[in-house]
């Protein structure tokens, strides 16, 4: 038998909003679940055990159960046990909230790799690129942003699309460092747009880029600021094929009618076109779906792309590279807000929402002391929900390394 044993309990906040029905029939499921864990009777709370419960709950304030006026029953016996265990799991968070508050937070940003002063002789800008019209791949995250991959479905309901992100049975979906090799990609194609163009208007006659690209893998590392051990060459094959998996399908719901768009993928096909003598990656060939292809090379206005912060890759979480993508898409040189409810639907977290928020606020935090590139963040309380501020700062923030963007250079 245990005496304290773990509860998942509920925030005093959560709590304190459910009606007195939903209170009642909460704090009889958390009776029953403290029954079977420590062995004891099972008998439904009476409604005076559940009216000095519920008060307890909501303070925390061991009085509140009046056991100095009740009879050493095994009633009162089993809700002055129950109230240990809710007062341990209490303490439990403060001594871990206390803790969080007297040590560092976490950096936002990695260290770079040690060779990083070779970064602009390698990389071109970085950009990203849209999914189709106005559906864009920046509003959503068309990936698990958990470092992990796993396999499963995404699906986001937008004003005027559904959205649905499926990886692959064997490999699961891509990561959202995965994705930098997409970036990469997009980035050559605009690359080489630019210079199709600046070879048109000399009066010459240029080919458009090809839809096979060939990189490099030490660029490709190099171009996501990481480093060239051995592991990353590893984990830089499993992606190419996480990334190939990973398809994105779309149905506009325009004019109150449905067009199912056909799925498209990440990347097209790759092979690994050479190897070094310790059998690394050395080559690899990518093909460029036609869709990524289409709306870079065949658009008839600007590409509409965006640039990224060079440091978008030195963020080592990935709930802090969605929310730098959104904020690059929606608040680009203003200023957005999202209720923390919309920012769980739109990053395809396969958390609590409750877990997901905590995660979030932790990391705001954390950009206090560690500010996330080019952008502030502040958590305000909404009318119904609270609200994720992003704010574009003009500045780097006082004592933050920045790093230019690079200028365009050959990969």
């Amino acid at each position: 038998m245990n005496p304290s044993p773990v509860l998942k309990l509920m925030a005093r906040t959560e709590f304190a909003a459910l009606s007195l029905q939903e209170k009642n029939t909460y704090l009889q499921g958390l009776a029953e679940e403290f029954c079977s864990k420590t062995g004891r009777p099972l008998e439904p709370l009476p409604k005076e055990a559940l009216s000095r419960l519920r008060r307890y709950y909501s303070r925390r304030v061991f009085a509140d159960l009046k056991l100095e006026q009740m009879p050493d029953d095994p009633l009162n016996q089993s809700l002055r046990s129950l109230g240990e265990a809710i007062r341990h799991e209490h303490l439990s968070a403060d001594v871990t909230g206390a803790l969080l508050a007297s040590t560092p937070p976490k950096p936002v940003l990695r260290a770079p790799p040690q060779d990083d002063a070779q970064l602009m002789f390698f990389v071109p800008q970085i950009y990203d690129a849209p999914i189709k019209d106005d559906i864009n791949l920046m509003d959503v995250a068309p990936f698990s942003i958990s470092k992990s991959s796993k396999a499963g479905v995404l699906h986001y309901e937008l004003k005027d699309s559904l959205v649905t992100v499926e990886g692959g049975a064997e490999v699961g979906l891509a990561t959202v460092f995965d994705y930098d090799i997409f970036l990469h990609m997009v980035s050559y194609l605009a690359e080489e747009m630019r210079r199709f163009k600046a070879d048109e208007a000399k009066g010459l006659r240029p080919s458009l880029p090809s839809k096979v690209y060939r990189p490099n893998s030490a660029h490709l590392l190099k171009f996501s600021r990481r480093s060239t051990g051995g592991r990353a060459y590893i984990d830089l094959e499993a992606a190419l094929d996480r990334l190939a998996a990973t398809r994105i399908k779309i149905v506009n719901l325009a004019g109150g009618r449905r067009r199912q768009v056909d799925s498209r993928p990440l990347i097209g096909e790759h092979r690994i076109v050479s190897r070094t003598a310790t059998n690394r990656i050395d080559e690899v060939e990518i093909t460029i779906p036609d869709w990524v292809w289409t709306s870079v090379v065949r658009s008839d206005k600007a590409p509409p792309i965006l640039t990224l912060h060079p440091d978008y890759f030195l963020i080592s979480s990935g709930i802090g590279r969605f929310i730098y993508r959104l904020s690059r898409k929606t608040a680009g040189k203003g200023q957005v807000r999202y209720t923390v409810r919309d920012l769980h639907q739109r990053s395809g977290s396969t958390q609590e929402l409750r877990f997901f928020s905590r995660d979030l606020r932790e990391f705001v935090q954390r950009t206090k002391i560690f500010p996330l590139p080019e952008y502030d963040l502040d958590i305000e309380q909404g009318r119904e929900a609270d609200v994720l501020c992003i704010s574009y700062r003009d500045t780097p923030p006082k004592g933050a390394a920045f790093i230019a963007p690079p200028a365009p250079l050959d990969i």
